[in-house]
């Protein structure tokens, strides 16, 4: 059995992993602009060369379950931090677009590992379930956050291989002292106190289809928002904003959706699961619809109750898996979860790029609220499904 001082040790492993599965994922993006004068190649050539580690970051979420159950989440997290490392050094030691290619690939295969895992380890020894999950996900976006500016200043002052040899050098280390630190025996025997039982339902099939619809519909919603935010404060803030003031407005409804997730977590502790997915998706369309019809200030307040109801409802979602399903089966379910979430949302960008050349991105915020709107039906449908169940707890493990 774990004591607390071991379960505590792992939790803060697993939320240092989620700040780098992020912030490894985002490097690229600022590392061309640099890149681009080196190589002598356009910025849209060398980003495009990432296409395949995010395409992995979704499809490979799939099978990691299964090798979680086989070799154990432990390994596979140790697996992750080395393999992460490996992987920055492979594309810092890189020279043709083809390495880079695949090393970035090799990437997204590794980055894939974490959230089916991290998010089980995190449940496994969670004391305060909502809470703890509320602070891994900002842990996520703050990585996602630092990324730009780290890879900038590294790529500014050291070169761009060293925007990837940093982090590898520290990824390195976090797999090492995971190795040493982190408890190894009967890790799956692990009483959590927040993720000791599992609420028992009467029609699990309606309510994890309903689950799926909201999965789908809200991967799709938070990757139109999140990647087309800048663009929009650009575009309808008003006000003539420089480039740097359009990064700071962006950065702050980013910033206030993250750190919502602390509240959310708090919410997690209080209420039930389906009641908190009735409110929180109800503010996701009225605040696209907001944000949709209006510039300015009320525009900001718009995106920030979107983003708020966006990246709570990321918490919210591993904490239903976590309530709902048994422990046995959970890592699974953490894959199928994010392997629909990550791969649907390949069609935001696609989608943004054919709806603001068709009519601006009062049609992109508008077809996103649509997305809100059927996850806040499904929300309606799942509580009242859920009612029907019987009101009672099964162990879990």
């Amino acid at each position: 059995m774990h004591t607390q001082a071991g379960a505590r040790r792992t939790l803060v492993f697993v939320n240092i992993a989620h700040f780098f599965d992020h912030f490894a994922l985002l490097i690229w993006p600022t590392a061309v602009l640099a890149l681009s004068v080196e190589q002598n190649l356009s910025y849209g050539a060398l980003l495009a060369l990432s296409t395949g580690a995010f395409v992995a970051f979704g499809l490979f979420s799939l099978p990691v379950g299964w090798l979680a159950d086989r070799f154990g989440r432990r390994t596979l997290l140790a697996v992750y931090f080395f393999g992460m490392a490996a992987s920055c050094f492979g594309v810092a030691a890189s020279s043709s677009n083809a390495a880079f290619a695949v090393w970035l690939f090799v990437l997204g295969v590794f980055s894939a590992i974490y959230h089916p895992v991290g998010s089980a380890l995190l449940v496994q020894h969670a004391r305060r379930l909502g809470h703890d999950l509320g602070v891994n996900g900002v842990w996520g976006n703050f990585g996602a956050a630092f990324a730009s500016a780290v890879t900038a200043f590294l790529a500014a002052h050291l070169g761009w291989r060293w925007a990837f040899i940093v982090p590898g050098l520290a990824l390195a280390a976090c797999g090492a002292a995971f190795v040493l630190l982190a408890p190894r025996a009967n890790a799956g025997h692990a009483q959590a106190g927040g993720a000791r039982t599992v609420v028992a339902v009467s029609r699990p099939a309606v309510l994890f289809g309903l689950f799926l619809v909201g999965i789908v519909a809200g991967g799709l919603s938070f990757n139109i928002v999140t990647i087309a935010l800048p663009k929009i404060v650009e575009a309808r803030f008003g006000g003539g904003l420089t480039l740097d003031q359009v990064g700071y407005v962006a950065t702050g409804v980013f910033l206030f959706g993250a750190l919502t997730q602390l509240a959310v977590g708090r919410l997690i502790d209080r209420l039930s699961l389906p009641t908190i997915f009735v409110g929180l998706t109800a503010l996701q369309p009225i605040g696209l619809a907001l944000a949709a019809t209006s510039g300015g200030a009320a525009l900001l307040v718009g995106l920030s109750l979107a983003m708020a109801a966006i990246y709570g409802q990321v918490v919210l979602n591993d904490a239903m898996v976590a309530r709902y399903v048994p422990a046995a089966q959970r890592t699974r379910a953490y894959s199928i979860r994010y392997f629909l979430g990550f791969t649907t949302s390949g069609l935001a960008a696609p989608l943004i790029a054919g709806l603001s050349a068709a009519s601006g991105f009062g049609l992109v915020l508008g077809v996103a609220a649509l997305c809100g709107a059927v996850i806040f039906v499904a929300a309606i449908l799942f509580r009242l499904a859920a009612e029907e169940a019987p009101r009672q707890s099964a162990a879990a493990e």
